[in-house]
This record gives structure tokens, sequence and C-alpha cells, in this order.
């Protein structure tokens, strides 16, 4: 049984110089995402009245499949990035929270390339 306080048992391992950098790309991806929320807020309106061709004509264009796939790519980073604090913060074993870690990044990799990838498609004229 310890009897050290918390701080006390904190006091000289310095810091890991390495939390600033995340700190940043996250407050960078969510300023990013307001404008984006509020462009995605108004394309769903806007794409409540078309009927399917017109949803493909209006994804096809370029500025519109640009700002889709900026809002997808971002939010998944700013999702990985969160979910990464809570795993770090949260897990406990190491091996549970390499495991973790590693899932959480190739999932959010994954299905936001997917999700990237079927946006391009159907811009491109694939649909």
């Amino acid at each position: 049984m310890s009897f050290r306080t918390p701080l006390s048992t904190a006091r000289g391992l310095g810091s890991a110089k390495h939390g600033v950098g995340h700190w940043i790309s996250e407050r960078v991806a969510a300023i990013a995402l307001v404008p984006l929320v509020f462009w995605g807020v108004y394309s769903v309106i806007v794409l409540a009245k078309l009927d399917y061709y017109g949803a493909v004509a209006w994804i096809g264009s370029p500025v519109n499949a640009t700002l889709v796939i900026l809002t997808v790519g971002i939010s998944f980073f700013h999702m990985q990035g969160g979910m990464r604090v809570i795993v770090e913060d949260y897990v406990y074993g190491h091996l549970t929270k390499a495991g973790a870690l590693l899932a959480n990044y190739f999932l959010c990799l994954l299905v936001g390339a997917l999700a990237i990838v079927s946006i391009l498609k159907v811009a491109l004229g694939g649909a």
C-alpha cells in the first residue's frame, strides 16, 4: 500500500513531449469541420428535394464533390484522433491498448478511404 499522493507519484516523470501536436491537430480539424458541417446541413436540405438523378448530378459538381470529400476525410481524421485519446487515457493493458490503437487507425483509414472512393465513383460518372 502506497501512502504517496498522486502529485508525488507523478512528480519527476516529466512531459512525454508529444501531446501538443495531437492537441493542435484535433483543434484544427474541429475548426475546419465547422463550416463544412453548416454546408453539409444545407446540402442535405437541397438533396432532400432531388430525385436520384438530381443527386448524382449534384455530386458530379466539382465544388460539391470536393466539399463532400473534405467533410468525410476531415471527419474520419478527427474521429481517429479523438478515439486515440480515449484509448490512451482509459485502456490500461499494454497489449490491449496497442491493439485498440491499431484497430482504431486502420478502421478509420479503411472506412474513410471506402467513403472517398465511393464519392469519387459517383462524382466521376460511374454510378
